[in-house]
């Protein structure tokens, strides 16, 4: 195995996936399954309720969630040593010569590997028999195939370039561009037998060339389909942000009971598990060893040792795929003694200037997060209609040929806000006869989204108007905070607690707004100095009169939720309310800031009477 560069553990999840291309310096490679990683250099990451949720989603096998393996920053670099970290193979599989335009694969022996074992960067393909110069660096080609099943191929350079006609054998190829825009236009691709060309610009026009028949080849899984798959295949570029989209299920570290041995024995649970007698116990959990349980017997410690796994063992029942709701009562209560090392939490009083519309305010001081990636998209993203946990099992790409018993993870820590809003002020706002036609114009582009998408039924899936209220308020919130907290905005994430009166478990009308890095940038204090009321409140107000007026209007402003199938959103735009893709959990749809603060358009929407 041949090193070829470093990414963070947490691209791993939310950018190079399994199934993902990466482009690095002198190649492209495409991210291997879960069946080719190693796991002797995984590390465990323990979160119960997150690991039952996925087990509903994905099976009873799966049994551990584990960090993608890391190598010790401590060692020097051995090239005998063998490789740690994620395995890759080049994709796409054609190559071509800068120079002399020969375009070929990478088996074809036309281009051989060159490796710098000291600079993993430098490792590149070479063109050894280049008529022009000596041993060119070979350039990856920028067009692929791809479906909306998740399939991904070569694009069919020889079929192409032959039109229906029968291919020569054997095939030589060049890639040609004249011009230096980079368009698909000024690209052709000959064949050096026949002398037969064609550019690359009627491959995006299906009138022109027609349609690409979809293979069904999974490149990760290094498998083909068995049933013909019945999507159109799509030319897509190489870098294309919609040629991965991932599908991740996170959950806050919480304590699931108040009692304090439960607790301890819970985050301990790493150095727990393998226990299997009183006498291990006693070893294990001395106050030499393990000091935090200097207060319990060994006895005490062994009972909760078996009581824990015996809930373990049991199968995960319905309330286990529902992770918010328990995250929203430990929040809601803020009680000083559900507090652990991966959670503390302090109640305020509510922003200074808008105790009519809050509850008090939570100061989150201290918070873990654990993603896992479960699967992943292409063309569409199942995040567009809804949350992971919601979305079309038939659209989620497997990440490993049978079914996986362990998924990758990251753990993130940080700190944050927790908002609520008042249940009575909110209840009477929904009541307001523009605000119910406001909502039936949002459902109604709401279902003409998922029929454009062909996704059936085509009414399910609506948030309604509350969570476009909260969703829009912390949009505004985390814009205008990013500016004082000292946080990029791409730091700053959402987690919107949503439920109607009506509904099982509700109601709830919240939001955590918190920083999750992995490393300590997420813990920096900036966000929390930002809950006290009067600051809060500050910001509180400069974001809604900054929402006033918009530097796209009157064109922002006079939005209403298009019927055309291409967005669910009112008025909203970069200028005003649109938030970082990482930041948000509906990709920028149910957003308009007209339903928060009264603007020229005179609506009568608003939630905000100032």
């Amino acid at each position: 195995m041949n090193e070829l560069g470093e990414i963070r553990p947490s691209q791993l999840i939310f950018s190079f996936g399994v199934g993902a291309l990466l482009d690095l310096p002198n190649m492209s490679v495409l991210v291997m399954g879960l069946d080719d990683w190693d796991t002797t250099y995984c590390r465990e990451i323990l979160e119960d309720r997150l690991l039952a949720a996925l087990q509903r989603r994905v099976g009873g096998q799966l049994v551990r969630l584990y960090l993608p393996p890391i190598s010790s920053e401590d060692v020097q670099p051995n090239p005998a040593a063998p490789a740690v970290g994620v395995p890759v193979t080049p994709f796409p599989r054609w190559l071509r010569c800068p120079v002399c335009h020969t375009l070929a694969t990478v088996d074809s022996g036309v281009f051989q590997l060159q490796q710098d074992r000291y600079r993993p960067d430098r490792t590149r393909f070479v063109h050894t028999g280049c008529t022009k110069i000596d041993n060119p660096p070979a350039l990856t080609v920028r067009f692929l195939l791809a479906c909306r099943e998740g399939h991904l191929t070569d694009f069919p350079w020889i079929e192409y370039v032959h039109a229906g006609v029968a291919p020569c054998k054997p095939a030589r190829l060049a890639l040609e561009e004249h011009g230096v825009s980079g368009d698909a236009s000024d690209i052709w691709v000959r064949c050096l037998e026949c002398r037969k060309s064609r550019n690359m610009s009627d491959a995006f026009d299906p009138e022109t060339f027609g349609k690409f028949p979809c293979p069904g080849h999974h490149p990760h899984l290094r498998t083909i389909d068995q049933q013909q798959c019945r999507e159109e295949a799509r030319p897509i570029l190489l870098g294309a942000s919609n040629a991965w989209f991932p599908l991740v299920m996170s959950a806050l570290s919480i304590p699931r009971t108040t009692d304090k041995l439960t607790r301890l024995v819970e985050e301990r649970w790493a150095d727990l598990r393998d226990i299997t007698s009183l006498d291990v116990t006693r070893y294990a959990v001395a106050p030499s060893r393990m000091p935090v349980f200097a207060e319990f017997t060994a006895e005490q410690v062994w009972e909760a040792i078996q009581a824990k796994r015996q809930l373990d063992s049991q199968p995960a029942g319905i309330e286990a795929e529902d992770l918010k709701t328990p995250e929203w009562e430990v929040l809601s209560q803020a009680d000083p003694t559900s507090q652990t090392s991966d959670l503390k939490l302090r109640r305020v009083d509510p922003p200074m200037g808008f105790e009519r519309y809050f509850e008090s305010t939570v100061i989150v001081e201290r918070i873990r997060e654990v993603r896992a990636l479960m699967g992943f998209t292409r063309i569409e993203s199942n995040g567009d209609f809804a949350e992971a946990e919601m979305s079309d099992e038939r659209r989620r790409t497997p990440l490993s040929r049978q079914s996986s018993t362990w998924l990758p993870a990251s753990e993130v820590r940080g700190e944050g806000l927790f908002i609520r809003l008042k249940e009575d002020v909110l209840t009477a706002w929904e009541r307001k006869p523009e605000v119910r036609d406001m909502e039936r114009e949002f459902l109604e582009s709401h279902r003409a989204w998922r029929r454009m998408r062909k996704i059936e039924p085509d009414h399910e899936g609506f948030p309604g108007i509350r969570f476009i209220l909260l969703h829009s308020l912390a949009h505004a919130l985390m814009r205008q905070i990013a500016m004082d907290c000292g946080y990029t905005a791409a730091s700053i994430r959402e987690r919107l607690y949503c439920k109607r009166p009506n509904d099982v478990n509700g109601p709830m009308a919240g939001m955590l707004l918190y920083t999750a890095a992995s490393d300590s940038e997420g813990t920096l204090g900036g966000l929390i100095t930002l809950g006290e009321p009067i600051s809060l409140g500050r910001h509180l107000q400069q974001a809604l009169e900054t929402l006033r007026l918009c530097a796209s209007d009157p064109l922002c402003a006079e939005q209403r939720p298009s019927t055309d199938g291409r967005g669910i959103h009112a008025a909203c735009c970069h200028a005003c309310l649109f938030a970082p893709e990482t930041s948000c959990e509906r990709g920028n749809r149910y957003l308009d800031r007209g339903i928060l603060i009264a603007t020229f358009a005179e609506r009568g929407t608003e939630f905000f009477a100032l």
